[in-house]
Protein backbone atom coordinates (compact mmCIF):
# COMPACT_ATOMS: atom_id res chain seq x y z
CA UNK A 1 0.00 0.00 0.00
CA UNK A 2 1.43 3.10 -0.90
CA UNK A 3 1.50 6.75 1.21
CA UNK A 4 -1.35 8.20 -1.35
CA UNK A 5 -3.46 5.08 -0.80
CA UNK A 6 -3.12 5.02 2.84
CA UNK A 7 -3.54 9.05 3.05
CA UNK A 8 -7.00 8.45 1.42
CA UNK A 9 -7.86 5.88 4.39
CA UNK A 10 -7.16 8.22 7.02
CA UNK A 11 -9.47 10.75 5.76
CA UNK A 12 -12.20 8.52 7.39
CA UNK A 13 -10.44 9.51 10.96
CA UNK A 14 -12.89 11.55 12.95
CA UNK A 15 -15.76 9.95 10.82
CA UNK A 16 -18.63 9.34 12.84
CA UNK A 17 -21.92 7.08 13.32
CA UNK A 18 -24.81 7.62 15.46
CA UNK A 19 -27.13 5.47 16.29
CA UNK A 20 -30.39 4.76 18.32
CA UNK A 21 -32.11 1.35 19.83
CA UNK A 22 -34.96 0.82 22.11
CA UNK A 23 -32.98 -2.22 23.72
CA UNK A 24 -35.71 -4.51 23.17
CA UNK A 25 -36.62 -8.22 24.85
CA UNK A 26 -36.30 -10.32 22.27
CA UNK A 27 -32.60 -10.49 21.59
CA UNK A 28 -31.84 -10.94 24.69
CA UNK A 29 -34.48 -13.69 25.51
CA UNK A 30 -33.64 -15.06 22.09
CA UNK A 31 -29.47 -15.17 23.29
CA UNK A 32 -30.57 -16.48 26.67
CA UNK A 33 -32.15 -19.60 25.46
CA UNK A 34 -29.30 -20.53 22.84
CA UNK A 35 -27.05 -20.62 25.83
CA UNK A 36 -29.56 -22.46 27.74
CA UNK A 37 -30.12 -19.83 30.39
CA UNK A 38 -32.77 -20.58 32.87
CA UNK A 39 -32.90 -17.13 33.77
CA UNK A 40 -35.60 -14.59 32.43
CA UNK A 41 -34.41 -11.31 31.37
CA UNK A 42 -37.40 -8.84 31.18
CA UNK A 43 -37.71 -5.09 30.29
CA UNK A 44 -36.27 -2.84 33.17
CA UNK A 45 -33.67 -5.42 33.93
CA UNK A 46 -30.13 -4.57 33.38
CA UNK A 47 -28.13 -6.15 30.44
CA UNK A 48 -25.30 -8.25 30.74
CA UNK A 49 -21.99 -7.68 29.39
CA UNK A 50 -20.91 -7.70 26.20
CA UNK A 51 -24.52 -8.21 25.12
CA UNK A 52 -24.90 -4.56 24.03
CA UNK A 53 -23.36 -6.15 20.65
CA UNK A 54 -26.90 -7.10 19.99
CA UNK A 55 -27.97 -3.92 19.42
CA UNK A 56 -27.18 -0.79 17.31
CA UNK A 57 -27.09 -3.11 14.41
CA UNK A 58 -26.05 -1.46 11.35
CA UNK A 59 -28.94 -3.29 8.14
CA UNK A 60 -27.34 -2.52 4.77
CA UNK A 61 -29.30 -3.39 1.67
CA UNK A 62 -28.86 -6.56 -0.20
CA UNK A 63 -27.10 -4.85 -3.20
CA UNK A 64 -24.92 -2.89 -0.34
CA UNK A 65 -23.70 -6.43 1.11
CA UNK A 66 -20.57 -7.71 -0.48
CA UNK A 67 -20.22 -11.49 -1.79
CA UNK A 68 -18.47 -12.01 2.12
CA UNK A 69 -21.82 -11.27 3.48
CA UNK A 70 -20.05 -7.96 4.99
CA UNK A 71 -21.37 -4.21 4.09
CA UNK A 72 -19.24 -3.50 1.01
CA UNK A 73 -16.76 -1.11 1.83
CA UNK A 74 -16.74 2.64 1.83
CA UNK A 75 -19.47 3.99 4.33
CA UNK A 76 -18.57 4.53 7.87
CA UNK A 77 -15.58 2.34 7.70
CA UNK A 78 -12.83 3.18 5.02
CA UNK A 79 -12.54 1.10 1.92
CA UNK A 80 -9.43 -0.61 2.55
CA UNK A 81 -8.68 -2.58 -0.59
CA UNK A 82 -7.69 -6.38 1.62
CA UNK A 83 -10.21 -8.65 1.42
CA UNK A 84 -10.13 -10.17 4.83
CA UNK A 85 -11.73 -8.73 8.08
CA UNK A 86 -11.72 -9.39 11.24
CA UNK A 87 -12.52 -8.11 14.77
CA UNK A 88 -9.12 -8.97 16.38
CA UNK A 89 -9.43 -7.08 19.82
CA UNK A 90 -11.55 -4.78 21.70
CA UNK A 91 -11.73 -3.20 25.41
CA UNK A 92 -14.52 -1.40 27.23
CA UNK A 93 -15.71 -0.10 30.23
CA UNK A 94 -18.76 -0.18 31.82
CA UNK A 95 -19.57 3.19 33.97
CA UNK A 96 -23.06 2.11 34.15
CA UNK A 97 -25.17 -0.78 32.83
CA UNK A 98 -27.67 -0.56 30.02
CA UNK A 99 -31.56 -1.03 31.05
CA UNK A 100 -33.26 -3.44 28.67
CA UNK A 101 -36.47 -1.55 27.11
CA UNK A 102 -35.22 2.06 27.53
CA UNK A 103 -34.09 4.13 24.60
CA UNK A 104 -29.79 4.35 24.15
CA UNK A 105 -28.07 5.79 21.85
CA UNK A 106 -24.44 4.56 20.50
CA UNK A 107 -22.05 7.41 19.00
CA UNK A 108 -18.88 5.57 16.78
CA UNK A 109 -16.17 7.66 15.77
CA UNK A 110 -12.91 6.23 13.87
CA UNK A 111 -10.25 7.03 15.60
CA UNK A 112 -6.88 5.45 13.84
CA UNK A 113 -6.05 3.88 10.39
CA UNK A 114 -2.37 2.01 10.38
CA UNK A 115 -1.12 -0.50 7.65
CA UNK A 116 1.54 -2.69 8.61
CA UNK A 117 3.13 -5.86 7.82
CA UNK A 118 2.39 -9.39 9.67
CA UNK A 119 3.72 -12.75 8.88
CA UNK A 120 0.97 -13.06 6.67
CA UNK A 121 1.64 -10.29 4.57
CA UNK A 122 0.36 -6.47 4.51
CA UNK A 123 -2.10 -5.39 7.54
CA UNK A 124 -4.44 -2.82 7.85
CA UNK A 125 -5.83 -1.46 11.37
CA UNK A 126 -8.65 0.41 12.03
CA UNK A 127 -9.87 1.04 15.47
CA UNK A 128 -13.47 2.89 16.40
CA UNK A 129 -14.66 4.36 19.56
CA UNK A 130 -17.93 3.24 20.43
CA UNK A 131 -19.85 5.47 23.19
CA UNK A 132 -23.20 4.33 24.70
CA UNK A 133 -25.67 6.92 26.11
CA UNK A 134 -28.70 6.44 28.27
CA UNK A 135 -30.88 9.05 29.85
CA UNK A 136 -28.05 11.43 28.91
CA UNK A 137 -25.20 9.20 30.78
CA UNK A 138 -22.17 7.21 29.25
CA UNK A 139 -22.86 3.71 30.20
CA UNK A 140 -20.32 1.89 28.22
CA UNK A 141 -17.03 3.06 26.45
CA UNK A 142 -15.80 0.69 23.83
CA UNK A 143 -12.65 0.20 21.47
CA UNK A 144 -12.55 -2.25 18.58
CA UNK A 145 -9.60 -3.01 16.55
CA UNK A 146 -10.09 -4.22 13.36
CA UNK A 147 -7.69 -5.89 10.70
CA UNK A 148 -7.75 -6.37 7.17
CA UNK A 149 -5.51 -8.79 5.51
CA UNK A 150 -4.93 -10.41 1.77
CA UNK A 151 -7.23 -13.76 1.51
CA UNK A 152 -4.38 -16.55 1.30
CA UNK A 153 -3.89 -17.75 -2.27
CA UNK A 154 -4.22 -21.81 -1.70
CA UNK A 155 -5.04 -23.91 0.86
CA UNK A 156 -2.65 -24.59 3.48
CA UNK A 157 -2.10 -25.47 7.37
CA UNK A 158 -2.27 -22.63 9.99
CA UNK A 159 0.83 -21.73 11.44
CA UNK A 160 1.90 -22.97 14.33
CA UNK A 161 0.08 -21.62 17.85
CA UNK A 162 0.93 -21.02 20.77
CA UNK A 163 0.21 -23.70 23.76
CA UNK A 164 -1.38 -22.56 26.36
CA UNK A 165 0.12 -23.19 29.91
CA UNK A 166 -1.12 -21.49 32.55
CA UNK A 167 -3.47 -23.20 35.04
CA UNK A 168 -6.92 -22.65 35.01
CA UNK A 169 -9.19 -21.87 38.75
CA UNK A 170 -12.33 -23.12 36.56
CA UNK A 171 -13.08 -23.99 33.30
CA UNK A 172 -16.01 -25.08 30.76
CA UNK A 173 -15.78 -26.66 27.11
CA UNK A 174 -17.85 -25.88 24.96
CA UNK A 175 -19.02 -27.65 21.80
CA UNK A 176 -20.07 -25.76 19.05
CA UNK A 177 -22.18 -26.47 16.27
CA UNK A 178 -23.46 -24.83 13.03
CA UNK A 179 -26.74 -24.01 14.53
CA UNK A 180 -25.52 -21.86 17.35
CA UNK A 181 -23.17 -20.32 14.60
CA UNK A 182 -26.26 -19.07 12.74
CA UNK A 183 -28.40 -18.17 15.79
CA UNK A 184 -25.51 -15.79 17.27
CA UNK A 185 -24.57 -14.91 13.26
CA UNK A 186 -28.96 -13.56 13.05
CA UNK A 187 -29.02 -12.13 16.88
CA UNK A 188 -26.22 -9.95 15.90
CA UNK A 189 -26.87 -9.18 12.27
CA UNK A 190 -23.46 -10.87 11.37
CA UNK A 191 -24.07 -12.12 7.23
CA UNK A 192 -20.37 -12.79 7.35
CA UNK A 193 -20.14 -16.39 5.41
CA UNK A 194 -17.49 -18.22 7.19
CA UNK A 195 -19.65 -18.68 10.15
CA UNK A 196 -22.54 -20.47 8.74
CA UNK A 197 -22.05 -21.35 4.83
CA UNK A 198 -19.83 -24.14 5.09
CA UNK A 199 -19.23 -24.60 0.98
CA UNK A 200 -18.22 -20.68 1.23
CA UNK A 201 -15.72 -21.18 4.48
CA UNK A 202 -13.58 -23.94 2.93
CA UNK A 203 -13.92 -23.66 -0.76
CA UNK A 204 -13.47 -19.64 -0.60
CA UNK A 205 -11.84 -18.55 2.21
CA UNK A 206 -9.91 -21.46 2.18
CA UNK A 207 -11.10 -22.14 6.01
CA UNK A 208 -10.84 -25.95 7.54
CA UNK A 209 -14.70 -25.61 8.54
CA UNK A 210 -16.88 -23.06 9.72
CA UNK A 211 -15.78 -20.22 11.98
CA UNK A 212 -16.35 -19.19 15.42
CA UNK A 213 -17.30 -15.64 16.14
CA UNK A 214 -14.92 -13.48 17.84
CA UNK A 215 -17.29 -11.46 19.72
CA UNK A 216 -19.44 -14.87 20.35
CA UNK A 217 -16.07 -16.37 22.37
CA UNK A 218 -15.90 -13.18 24.34
CA UNK A 219 -18.98 -13.58 25.34
CA UNK A 220 -19.00 -16.88 26.27
CA UNK A 221 -15.83 -15.94 28.36
CA UNK A 222 -17.66 -13.40 30.41
CA UNK A 223 -20.60 -15.82 30.77
CA UNK A 224 -17.82 -18.34 32.47
CA UNK A 225 -17.28 -15.24 34.46
CA UNK A 226 -20.97 -14.93 35.64
CA UNK A 227 -21.36 -18.80 35.87
CA UNK A 228 -18.76 -19.58 38.44
CA UNK A 229 -18.69 -15.64 40.10
CA UNK A 230 -22.77 -15.37 40.89
CA UNK A 231 -23.54 -11.91 41.56
CA UNK A 232 -20.05 -10.68 39.59
CA UNK A 233 -21.09 -7.01 38.07
CA UNK A 234 -17.96 -6.78 35.25
CA UNK A 235 -16.55 -3.12 35.18
CA UNK A 236 -13.88 -3.95 32.39
CA UNK A 237 -13.58 -6.27 29.65
CA UNK A 238 -10.77 -6.86 27.37
CA UNK A 239 -10.05 -9.63 24.53
CA UNK A 240 -7.45 -10.21 21.84
CA UNK A 241 -8.31 -13.31 18.97
CA UNK A 242 -4.75 -15.20 18.66
CA UNK A 243 -5.62 -17.73 16.22
CA UNK A 244 -9.13 -18.80 14.76
CA UNK A 245 -11.50 -21.70 16.13
CA UNK A 246 -13.10 -23.87 14.04
CA UNK A 247 -16.99 -25.88 15.33
CA UNK A 248 -15.23 -29.10 14.33
CA UNK A 249 -14.37 -29.68 17.66
CA UNK A 250 -14.91 -29.09 21.24
CA UNK A 251 -13.26 -25.56 22.81
CA UNK A 252 -12.65 -24.81 26.46
CA UNK A 253 -13.28 -21.41 28.40
CA UNK A 254 -10.36 -20.53 31.06
CA UNK A 255 -10.02 -18.33 33.65
CA UNK A 256 -7.82 -17.51 36.64
CA UNK A 257 -9.02 -15.39 39.43
CA UNK A 258 -6.74 -12.72 41.46
CA UNK A 259 -9.30 -10.86 43.50
CA UNK A 260 -10.97 -8.41 41.52
CA UNK A 261 -9.00 -9.50 38.52
CA UNK A 262 -9.39 -12.45 36.18
CA UNK A 263 -7.59 -13.22 33.25
CA UNK A 264 -9.25 -15.83 30.45
CA UNK A 265 -8.51 -17.29 27.39
CA UNK A 266 -9.46 -19.66 25.21
CA UNK A 267 -8.59 -23.37 23.88
CA UNK A 268 -9.12 -25.03 21.13
CA UNK A 269 -9.20 -29.42 20.99
CA UNK A 270 -4.75 -29.14 20.27
CA UNK A 271 -4.26 -26.86 23.42
CA UNK A 272 -3.71 -24.12 21.18
CA UNK A 273 -3.94 -20.67 22.67
CA UNK A 274 -6.82 -18.55 20.25
CA UNK A 275 -8.20 -15.81 22.73
CA UNK A 276 -6.87 -14.26 25.24
CA UNK A 277 -8.74 -11.76 28.00
CA UNK A 278 -8.75 -9.87 31.02
CA UNK A 279 -11.51 -8.46 33.30
CA UNK A 280 -12.46 -6.60 36.44
CA UNK A 281 -15.02 -6.95 38.58
CA UNK A 282 -17.31 -5.70 41.48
Amino acid sequence: MDDAELKHLQSWIGKQSVLTDTLPNFPVQALASAFDHSVVLNRGGTLPCPWHWLYFLPTPTHTGTGEDGHPKKGGFLPPVPLPRRMWAAGEMRIEQPLIIGEVAEKTSTVKSVEAKTGRTGPLVFVNVLHEIRQRGQLCISEQQNLVYREAPKQRAELLAGKQATEIADFTREVTPDPVLLFRYSALTYNSHRIHYDREYAVNTELYPALVVHGPLLATLLVELIYDTIPGATIKTFAFKAIRPTFDTHPFTLCAKRNGNELSLWTVDHQGNLCMTANATID
